[in-house]
């Protein structure tokens, strides 16, 4: 796990290196007259497809909804999604649930686009279009650099559809701030959770996105009843669980968001709760040190990259091993 987190700077350069085929398929989305996208994945990738549903519609004004396979595979419902994108995300493009709705979208005429990290998949087979990963081969049941590697691609087509050349300049320099990300010290953690049995994840935005795959990552490596909501979300009932010396992880980078995050962050430690804030280095209260990239909108990248690595070293406190966990595999064929 930690080997194939440290790996992302350069999967990312990998991707950088050839942006041509994002950049054709922006043109075509720009060009189309699709009002609304869906988006189809689990764990992990459902993580990914959150954040380039935040960016679409902050930056595009394109509404994007999370579909459940189950109505296309199961229920077989009559799907109108003629002109519409309909966006897979997948690490292995294996899951008989997920190439089935894809294949099933495709039928009833959306335009068909897969991200995924096995080109030659099932799942890149049946879709219109696919978008390489670039990620190599991941050994570690825990996702890593697949996942950092979707957002990438996330966040390239979306600079390239809106046509944002200072989102797309600053991507350039994204490897550069990711090993960054790499080096910071988030040791603080490690000591704060390494007895924890249950905790909140905290995010907002696109920084939601990676709230949610923290969450998930410290339930698959460390055993840790983690959940994710937003700074929002979480004060319509959640918050009633946090009481003296809960754990709370809450993410803060750049953005419109910040302010709430942070304002959540300093009422739970009024309130006795043991707050990690993960926030910029210029944020007086951090915990946890997040990169400074070229564009707020990078920021989440760099930030769970940063968890990535401590996640790592938790797993590893707990006397667990993060890359072979018990009851999970690397291929999960849900149906």
């Amino acid at each position: 796990m930690l080997n194939e987190a440290l790996a992302s700077p350069a999967v990312v350069a990998a991707q950088l290196a050839n942006t041509s085929p994002v950049a054709a398929l922006a043109d075509m989305l720009a060009a189309r007259a699709g009002n609304v996208a869906l988006t189809v994945a689990r764990g992990s990738s459902d993580h990914a497809a959150s954040y380039f549903a935040s960016l679409a519609m902050s930056r595009l004004g394109v509404p994007v909804a999370s579909l459940p396979m189950s109505v296309a595979t199961l229920q077989h419902a009559p799907l109108r999604v003629q002109g519409q994108l309909a966006m897979a995300f997948s690490q292995s493009g294996r899951s008989p649930d997920l190439v089935g709705t894809m294949e099933v979208l495709r039928k009833a005429g959306a335009l068909t686009v897969s991200a995924v990290n096995a080109p030659d998949s099932p799942l890149a087979d049946v879709c219109e279009w696919n978008l390489q990963l670039l990620a190599g081969p991941e050994l570690s049941v825990a996702a890593t650099k697949s996942y950092i590697a979707m957002l990438a691609v996330s966040v390239q087509l979306v600079a390239f559809w809106q046509r944002d050349g200072a989102l797309i300049e600053a991507l350039a320099s994204l490897p550069e701030a990711l090993k960054t990300a790499c080096e910071l010290d988030w040791s603080a953690a490690i000591p704060e959770l390494r007895a924890a049995e249950r905790m909140i994840v905290i995010g907002r935005g696109p920084g939601l996105a990676i709230a949610q795959e923290a969450a998930l990552k410290l339930k698959e490596t460390s055993g840790i009843q983690a959940e994710a909501f937003s700074s929002a979300e979480v004060r319509h009932g959640p918050m009633e669980l946090i009481d003296r010396d809960y754990p709370l992880l809450v993410f803060a980078p750049r953005g419109p968001e910040q302010a709430s995050l942070l304002q959540l962050a300093r009422d739970m430690r009024t309130r006795g709760a043991r707050v990690l804030l993960a926030a910029p280095q210029d944020i007086a209260d951090a915990t946890l040190p997040l990169a400074a990239t070229a564009h707020e909108s990078l920021d989440p990248i760099a930030a769970i990259l940063s968890f990535y690595v401590m996640a790592a070293g938790l797993a590893a406190a707990r006397g667990r091993n993060p890359d072979t966990p018990s009851h999970l595999n690397k291929v999960t064929e849900t149906h």
